[in-house]
């Protein structure tokens, strides 16, 4: 349990320094529903989700008006979709309405794990599945999205990759009416996890119980104001207050995870610390990276900083709970942080600078608005890349990119709430369609065999 001084401390975090618990996801096993009828299936994985998560709001609401700590998201993460649908191709958006009508019933902020884990090969069904997914983010409205394309154990699947780019492109033309907001519901890992409790990634593994909780923490904000007050401070002692200061956020973080995970009936899985930030001044891991010591983030020294702070989340995190899990790092998303904003209408940060601070953080090319007109062949280029980054280097990477119809460079996206805008960043001039084109599979990196 927390002590006094602890609670004091968390009080203070959450007044003045935008501490919160970003979310608390459950997930929910739908093996159990799988029927050879589309329409009953559906309605089966409807009736389990309204049943196991139907308190999970009012639970969150509950832990809030006690504890005095936000909880800003309240959502659900199923078993990967592509799993349930096998049996009826074709009919896949059926499904997807029944859970996007759970989500609404449930009155959870999001539902995700409309997903495939294709990674080394993809059946039939599973491309089928893949070629549901601009519909499906089309008519729903709160139901999220991924696929995995490649892992370190495995390698990548380049025809995977390729049919994403167009995945992607399709999404946006059927969204055009909301600037392709449905690409912002979808996701490519490599290396995906299987207990993410943020959206659009997370899904419920295999692997996992039959209902579980998992809970996101975020502190941007409070690790900005720890770091307020060490002007010239030497390099280790920032690295040691950002440790101390994730400590402090992932122990609150554990204690509502266990306190909800009571409540609900259901397993506790893991606290996810990532620094997720919002557009909100006061919340953008940006403005860390600038407090540390940069003019501007996307300059020189970037990535460097970027690899202190992700590394001394983690150190803090793991001393505070047995249970850090999901993707625990330092989340870049260039639509939802204020100064990631500031520094891509800057020209400061660019998709190359992007994917190079995508070595040291979580995920990678995350919420980037891209001129409408790119093709498909580019967006795979750009899954491929990262992709690659995950693969040798054994973590998770991803994109979520956004080709906005009608706009380019110099134009920008409003998506609204924690998704936040953008402007349009420009891409490579230079095609890699030849490359993308070859298909097969990317071999697995020689330290893969590990056995």
């Amino acid at each position: 349990m927390l002590n006094r001084k602890e609670i004091l401390e968390t009080i203070d975090m959450v007044e003045k320094e935008h501490f919160d618990v970003r979310t608390i996801t459950m997930g929910i096993s739908l093996l159990p529903c799988v029927r050879d009828d589309a329409k009953l299936t559906a309605s089966l994985c409807y009736d389990r989700i309204c049943k196991k998560a139907e308190k999970i709001v009012k639970v969150a609401t509950d832990l809030e008006a006690e504890y005095g700590i936000p909880i800003i998201n309240k959502r659900v993460s199923i078993t990967p979709a592509s799993l349930l649908t096998s049996s009826f191709c074709g009919q896949e958006v059926i499904l997807a309405k029944a859970l996007d009508n759970a989500a609404k019933t449930v009155g959870v902020d999001f539902l995700g794990g409309y997903s495939a884990l294709v990674q080394k090969g993809m059946t039939s069904y599973e491309q089928s599945f893949i070629k549901s997914i601009p519909e499906a983010l089309a008519v729903t409205d709160r139901m999220c999205s991924s696929v995995n394309v490649g892992t370190s154990k495995a390698g990548i699947n380049m025809d995977a990759v390729r049919l994403m780019g167009e995945i992607i492109k399709e999404t946006a033309e059927k969204t055009k009416d909301r600037d392709g907001f449905g690409c912002a519901k979808l996701v490519v890992f490599c290396n995906a996890v299987e207990d993410n409790p943020f959206m659009a990634g997370a899904f419920h593994g295999l692997s996992e119980g039959e209902t579980v909780i998992n809970v996101g923490v975020s502190g941007p904000g409070v690790v900005h104001h720890a770091l307020k007050s060490l002007k010239g401070a030497s390099v280790d002692e920032v690295a040691e207050t950002i440790k101390k200061t994730a400590f402090k956020i992932t122990r609150a973080g554990q204690l509502i995870a266990k306190e909800a995970s009571k409540r609900l009936n259901a397993e506790f899985g893991i606290v996810d610390l990532s620094l997720a930030p919002t557009p909100v001044m006061g919340d953008s891991v940006a403005h860390i990276l600038e407090e540390i010591g940069l003019d501007c983030v996307g300059g020189h020294g970037t990535t460097a900083a970027l690899a202190m702070l992700n590394d001394a989340v983690k150190k803090g995190g793991v001393m505070a709970s047995s249970n850090v899990g999901g993707l625990s790092g330092a989340f870049i998303p260039v639509s939802e942080d204020i100064g990631m904003i500031t520094a891509a209408e800057k020209g400061a940060i660019t998709l190359s600078k992007l994917e190079a601070m995508t070595c040291v953080c979580s995920v990678g090319i995350d919420m980037v608005a891209v001129p409408g007109d790119t093709s498909a062949a580019v967006l795979s280029g750009m899954i491929a890349d990262e992709a690659a980054i995950g693969m040798i280097n054994n973590k998770t990477t991803a994109v979520r990119v956004i080709p906005v119809p009608g706009k380019t460079v110099g134009d920008s996206v409003e998506f609204g709430g924690l998704l936040g805008s953008a402007p349009i960043m420009a891409v490579s001039p230079y095609s890699c369609e030849k490359f993308i084109s070859r298909g097969g599979r990317m071999p697995a990196p020689i330290h893969s065999n590990k056995n």
